[in-house]
């Protein structure tokens, strides 16, 4: 099998990005207020509708399906088999988790700064036991996961993207390899 290049994992990241940014601005648009969320209270003017509204049902999951500290994984295992058999990429929306089945999408904010990242497990793990999540570089880095490269993090499992190219998430910031 080919080895990509360092090109082609950028080109590939970046096209992920601007897919994630469409998913992120069709998901905010589909949450926006509409003009029944507006409703006129005032007793003087009677509501003419005779159509009874339904909740709105919205995408985020009732409570977190777990919550604690995540860290990340990247050069070191570059290229190597992952649970799911396919190579690891420290540049794609990836993670290890212990008891997820592979190929579950997981929402992962940082508990800090409330940046959020779509990822799919495709590994498993983490090694250490007070970890509950093994994220990507590029995962982490979309995080902003700083000073020892662990952060406390809320998972919550979503439903599976309807397109591949709706998995990324816009970052302005150049992608750095860590040193």
């Amino acid at each position: 099998m080919e080895q990509e290049t360092k090109v082609e994992r950028v080109y590939k990241t970046m096209l992920n990005t601007v897919a994630l940014g469409a998913l992120v601005s069709v998901s905010m648009a589909a949450s926006a207020p509409t003009r029944s969320d507006h409703q006129n209270t005032s007793t003087s003017i009677p509501d003419q509708r005779t159509e009874v509204q339904k909740p709105k049902m919205t995408a985020r999951p009732a409570r977190a399906f777990q919550v604690g500290t995540a860290s990340w994984y990247g050069k070191d295992f570059d290229g190597k088999p992952t649970a799911s058999g396919e190579p690891f990429d420290m540049y794609e929306l990836t993670a290890a988790h212990r008891t997820l089945p592979l190929g579950t999408w997981v929402k992962v904010t940082n508990l800090r700064n409330r940046r959020w990242v779509l990822v799919r497990i495709n590994d498993r793990g983490p090694v250490p036991e007070d970890r509950i999540i093994d994220l990507s570089y590029s995962a982490a880095h979309m995080l902003k996961m700083s000073g020892r490269g662990i952060a406390r993090v809320r998972l919550d499992v979503m439903n599976p993207p309807q397109k591949t190219s709706d998995v990324a998430f816009i970052e302005s910031a150049q992608l750095r390899l860590p040193n």
